[in-house]
């Protein structure tokens, strides 16, 4: 895949897969109403977004530059991505669309968001495991067995694997 044409579809996809799961059906659940919270909880929320985001916008990128190609399964890469946040956990980006979700929670104190949260984290989690881990082994095989042996799939390490 062509780079300009894999910036194009990440750039939509990440508009139609986090823009939608992190920004559209948060803000239909709240409409952003801030509710009692106390200060700290705000601003643990504020620094969780403010680390997850530029995490989430990283991810995509690493897939259009390292693996040419997009984060959506009708466009995949042609590179196995282990660059980045990638180096510290194999699901960057939705570890950071959950943690983006429990940000907004904190920040805008609803509860209820941390609910869409867990749903969402069974959502992913569900996918990866019963469709993203069979396709990259099919796709990538020993390289990606390799990576998947030595880089923990929702906890970060504390040191970059360096594979």
């Amino acid at each position: 895949m062509r780079l300009r044409r894999a910036a194009f579809g990440s750039a939509l996809f990440f508009l139609a897969a986090p823009g939608v799961v992190v920004g559209l059906v948060p803000w239909w659940i709240t409409r952003w109403e801030l509710l009692p919270a106390s200060l700290l909880v705000r601003v643990l929320g504020g620094l969780l977004l403010a680390v997850a985001l530029p995490v989430l916008v990283s991810a995509f990128l690493r897939f259009v530059r390292d693996g040419l190609g997009t984060p959506a399964p009708v466009a995949p890469t042609e590179r196995l991505v282990v660059t980045g946040a990638y180096r510290y956990v194999r699901n960057p980006m939705y570890v950071a669309v959950i943690a983006a979700i429990v940000g907004q929670a904190l920040l805008l104190g609803q509860t209820v968001l941390l609910y869409y949260a867990a749903l969402v984290a069974l959502l992913v989690v569900s996918f990866v495991r019963l469709y993203e881990e069979p396709v990259l082994r099919r796709q990538f095989g020993a390289e990606y067995e390799s990576y998947r042996r030595s880089v923990p799939g929702w906890l970060p390490r504390l040191r970059p694997w360096n594979g």
